[in-house]
C-alpha cells in the first residue's frame, strides 16, 4: 500500500528504533526509563489510521433535533511520509517508539522489564534535540519529494473543499473529525452564533472514552491526555456507537498497553485482546469499512423497515422516520494510492460478501431471541393456566395410549398404521403415497366429526388438512420413527381450539361418548405440570382416530396457548426442534464463543435493523424494534457497554409498563428487570441494582400469595361428577363393565 499524506491537523510520523535519549516518567509505580529517538538510516514509518467525520450537537442547541443530512465521511488512510519541517496550523500529533524500563521491587530496582512502548506527543511538546532528529532525517530522493510534495499539495486543495462545504453546516450542529492515528478530535466547522466558546471543545488528545448517561443513547464522554472530560452528542445514534468502537480500538494497548504523554490509555476491552498495530489496523479497517457499507445502505434507502411494517404507526414523540431516509454519519472508505498503485477492485465486493455473512449471524441471533421469547411467553401462559380449580384433576388424568415424556423421538410408538401385506414388495415412497391414498379417502370423515364437536361445543377455531406430503412425511419418520413411515399418524389431520381446561375436559367426554369406539390414543402428556412442554414451550392434546382403517389425528389446541403464535405455531415448534433452543437458559448464550470483533460488527447490523427508529422516538406498540433493542442489549453486555446497556433496558421497562396488555407486575417485565441487574452490577451501581432486586422479590411474593390463594380449594370441581372422569380416557370402559356384568 502506497504511503498518503493528508491535512496538516492529520499529520503523524514514526520512527522505529529508539537510542539515546533519555527521559523519566512513572510507570504502574515502578519507575520507568524512556529512550526515543530516529535512527537516520531507518525509513520513516506512519501507522495506518482512520479518519472520521460526524455531525454533533452543539450543547447551546441541545433542545433541536438533527433536521438536516450533512454528508460526513470516514476514510482509511496509511500516513506516511509527512513533512516533518511543516508545522500545521492546528496542533500536530507525533507517535514515536519508548524504550521503557519498569521496575516491581521499588526502592531495590530489581525484577527489571525492558519493552517498546507507543507514545504519541503533541509537535509543540518534542523537546529540539527531537525536532532536529525529525527534519534531518534520511534525505530523500527526488521521486519521493515530488510525491510527498504532491500528497501536500492534494491535502491542502482537500482542506479547502472541507472549509467551503462545512461553511454551510446548519445552525446547532458541529462537525468533529476523529483522527485514530493521532488520538485527536477536533472541530473542523465554524461554530454557531450561540455556540459558549467558554466550553466548546476545539481540539483535545483522547486518553480514555465512555458510553453517555443520556437517555437517546447518542452521547459519548471523552477524557483528554491532560485530564479535562468533554461530552460529544451526535446526531444520531449510530454515531456515537461507531465513533465509541473506532475510539476503543484507537485505545486498544499492544502488549502491556499504550502510553499517552505518561498516563496509559484506557481501553477497557480491546486492550484485553492482547494484538500487535497490524492486527489492530485490520481490524480496525474491516470494521470502518463495514460500519460505512451499512451506513450507505440506510442512506440509500435500500434497508427498509419491512419486519415491522406494522410498527410503523407516528411514534407519539413525533420522531418516528421514514424507511432509508435516517439522517446520520456517513462514510466513504476509500484507500488512498500513489500512481501506479494496483487497485482492488473487488474491494467492495469483499465488504459486501463480509456484511452478509454478519447480516446471517444477526438474523440468527434475532431468531433466537424470538424464539426464546414466545417461549417464554408459552411457560408463563402454562403457568396460569395450572391456576385453573380444574388442573389438579386434569393432571392427575392418565391418557390412552400415552407414551408419556418420552421427549421428541418416540421408536416405540404404541398406535401405528396398519402394515399390509402389499407394503414388502413397495419402497419406502410408495408406501408413504399410499398412506397419502388412505388419508384423502379418510378426510371427509375427519371434517364431519370435527364438525359436530365445534357444533356441540361452541368452536370457532376449526382447521382440516392438508394432508402431508411424501417429503414431510419421510421427513418426519427420519427425524421420529428411526425411519418408520408407519409410526406417522397424521397424514390425514384436523385442529380443535377450545377455551380452556374445563372446555377440554367437556370436548373429551362428548368424544367418548359420540365415537369411543374409534379413539386410538389420547395423549394429555404435555399438559401435565411435572412432564416437559414440546420443543418451544408448546403443549397440547392430541386424539388419534380410526377412520376406514386409517389412523387420523386432531390436534386440541387451547387457545390461551394458541394465540401467542397463531398458525406460526409449528414454524416456532419446527426451529426451536431444529435449533435446539431449550438447551439455551438465556438468549444471550447464543453468544458464547463469539470473538470481539464479531461482536462488534453484529453491533453494526443491530444498529441497521433499528435505523428507522431511534431509542428515544420508541413506543410500546414497536414489538419489532423492542426485540431488535433488546437483541441489541445482549450484545452490549457482552462488549462491555454497559452504560447503553442498562440505557436502553431501562426504556424498554418503561414501555413494557405503559403497555395495557403487560404492565409492571408482568412476567416479561421482570425478565427484563433481571438483565438490568447484571448491567448496573457491571458498572459498580450497587444501590440501584438492589432497588430493582427488591422489586423483584416484591412481585414474586405477590405471585405465590395469587397462586396459593387461587388453588386454596376444590370448589371448581364441584361441577363435574367424578364418574363423568372416570372413563374419560378409555372410550371402552362402558362396554367392558357391561360385559362384566353380564358374565
Amino acid at each position: 500500500m502506497a504511503p498518503l499524506a493528508t491535512e496538516p491537523e492529520q499529520m503523524e510520523t514514526e520512527a522505529m528504533e529508539p537510542t539515546a535519549m533519555d527521559s523519566k516518567a512513572d510507570n504502574g509505580g515502578g519507575e520507568a526509563t524512556a529512550a526515543s529517538s530516529y535512527d537516520d538510516e531507518t525509513p520513516m514509518l506512519l501507522n495506518s489510521g482512520t479518519i472520521m467525520e460526524a455531525a454533533f450537537v452543539d450543547p447551546a442547541y441541545a433542545g433541536r433535533k438533527g433536521d438536516a443530512e450533512v454528508e460526513l465521511r470516514a476514510s482509511t488512510a496509511l500516513l506516511s511520509n509527512v513533512d516533518p519541517s511543516h508545522k500545521p496550523s492546528q496542533k500536530l500529533s507525533v507517535r514515536t517508539t519508548e524504550t521503557v524500563t519498569t521496575s516491581r521491587c521499588g526502592f531495590f530496582q530489581c525484577c527489571k522489564k525492558t519493552e517498546e512502548q507507543v507514545v504519541v506527543k503533541d509537535f509543540d511538546t518534542l523537546t529540539e534535540d527531537e525536532k532536529q532528529m525529525l527534519t534531518n532525517g534520511k534525505s530523500l530522493s527526488k521521486k519521493e519529494r515530488a510525491r510527498m510534495i504532491k500528497a501536500q499539495e492534494k491535502a491542502r486543495r482537500r482542506a479547502e473543499l472541507d472549509r467551503e462545504k462545512y461553511s454551510k453546516v446548519p445552525e446547532g450542529m458541529l462537525i468533529y473529525r476523529l483522527d485514530t492515528a493521532a488520538h485527536t478530535v477536533s472541530l473542523v466547522s465554524p461554530p454557531s452564533a450561540k455556540t459558549n466558546m467558554n466550553t466548546l471543545v476545539q481540539h483535545m488528545v483522547i486518553a480514555a472514552a465512555s458510553p453517555g448517561t443520556d437517555t437517546s443513547r447518542r452521547s459519548i464522554r471523552l477524557t483528554g491526555e491532560d485530564g479535562t472530560t468533554t461530552v460529544l452528542t451526535a446526531v444520531e445514534q449510530r454515531t456515537a456507537i461507531s465513533w465509541m468502537e473506532a475510539v476503543e480500538m484507537m485505545l486498544g494497548n499492544t502488549g502491556k498497553g499504550r502510553r499517552l504523554f505518561g498516563r496509559s490509555t484506557k481501553s477497557r476491552g480491546w486492550g484485553a485482546e492482547k494484538l500487535d498495530d497490524a492486527e489492530r489496523n485490520k481490524i480496525e479497517d474491516n470494521y470502518v469499512n463495514l460500519a460505512a457499507y451499512s451506513n450507505n445502505l440506510i442512506r440509500a434507502g435500500a434497508i427498509p423497515g419491512k419486519d415491522g411494517q406494522g410498527d410503523q404507526k407516528k411514534s407519539k414523540r413525533g420522531k418516528a422516520k421514514a424507511a432509508g431516509a435516517a439522517a446520520g454519519i456517513y462514510y466513504s472508505v476509500s484507500k488512498h494510492r500513489e500512481d501506479g498503485d494496483d487497485i482492488e477492485e473487488e474491494a467492495l465486493e469483499s465488504i459486501a460478501k463480509r456484511r452478509a455473512v454478519i447480516k446471517d449471524s444477526w438474523d440468527f441471533y434475532r431468531m433466537i431471541c424470538s424464539l426464546l421469547r414466545d417461549k417464554r411467553k408459552y411457560d408463563e401462559v402454562f403457568r396460569k393456566m395450572s391456576m385453573d380449580p380444574v388442573f389438579p384433576y386434569l393432571n392427575s388424568m392418565t391418557g390412552l395410549n400415552d407414551p408419556g415424556d418420552t421427549g421428541y423421538e418416540n421408536t416405540e410408538k404404541a398406535v401405528v398404521q396398519k402394515d399390509l401385506p402389499k407394503y414388502a414388495s413397495m419402497t419406502r415412497t410408495e408406501v408413504v403415497q399410499d398412506q397419502i391414498a388412505q388419508a384423502e379417502e379418510a378426510l371427509p370423515s375427519l371434517v364431519e366429526i370435527c364438525k359436530a364437536l365445534a357444533g356441540s361445543l361452541g368452536m370457532e377455531e376449526v382447521g382440516v388438512g392438508p394432508v402431508k406430503e411424501v417429503s414431510s412425511a419421510i421427513r418426519k419418520a427420519e427425524k421420529k420413527y428411526n425411519g418408520d413411515v408407519l409410526k406417522v399418524t397424521d397424514y390425514c389431520r384436523a385442529l380443535l381450539v377450545v377455551k380452556d381446561f374445563p372446555t377440554l375436559l367437556a370436548l373429551l367426554e362428548l368424544a367418548r361418548d359420540s365415537f369411543g369406539p374409534l379413539i386410538r390414543r389420547v395423549k394429555l402428556s404435555t399438559l401435565k405440570a411435572d412432564h416437559k412442554s414440546l420443543p418451544g414451550g408448546y403443549r397440547d392434546c392430541k386424539i388419534n382416530l380410526e377412520l376406514k382403517e386409517h389412523i387420523c389425528e386432531i390436534q386440541v389446541h387451547l387457545w390461551p396457548m394458541w394465540v401467542v403464535c397463531g398458525v406460526d405455531g409449528f414454524r416456532h415448534y419446527r426451529h426451536c426442534l431444529e435449533y435446539s433452543t431449550d438447551s439455551f437458559a438465556d438468549p444471550y448464550e447464543s453468544l458464547d464463543g463469539l470473538d470481539r470483533k464479531t461482536v462488534a460488527e453484529l453491533i453494526v447490523m443491530s444498529e441497521e435493523a433499528v435505523a428507522d427508529m431511534p431509542l428515544d422516538s420508541l413506543e410500546w406498540y414497536h414489538e419489532k424494534y423492542i426485540l431488535d433493542y433488546f437483541a441489541e442489549v445482549g450484545l452490549f453486555l457482552r462488549h462491555g457497554l454497559d452504560q447503553w446497556a442498562e440505557t436502553t433496558l431501562r426504556e424498554i421497562v418503561r414501555l413494557r409498563c405503559e403497555s395495557p396488555d403487560i404492565g409492571p407486575e408482568h412476567h416479561e417485565t421482570r425478565f427484563l428487570k433481571k438483565y438490568l441487574v447484571q448491567a448496573l452490577q457491571n458498572q459498580g451501581k450497587k444501590d440501584e441494582a438492589k432497588k430493582v432486586i427488591k422489586e423483584l422479590e416484591d412481585a414474586d411474593k405477590a405471585e405465590r400469595k395469587e397462586r396459593q390463594s387461587l388453588m386454596g380449594g376444590d370448589g371448581g370441581l364441584d361441577c363435574f361428577t367424578c364418574g363423568a372422569f372416570e372413563g374419560l380416557m378409555d372410550p371402552n370402559k362402558d362396554e367392558r363393565e357391561e360385559e362384566e356384568r353380564l358374565k
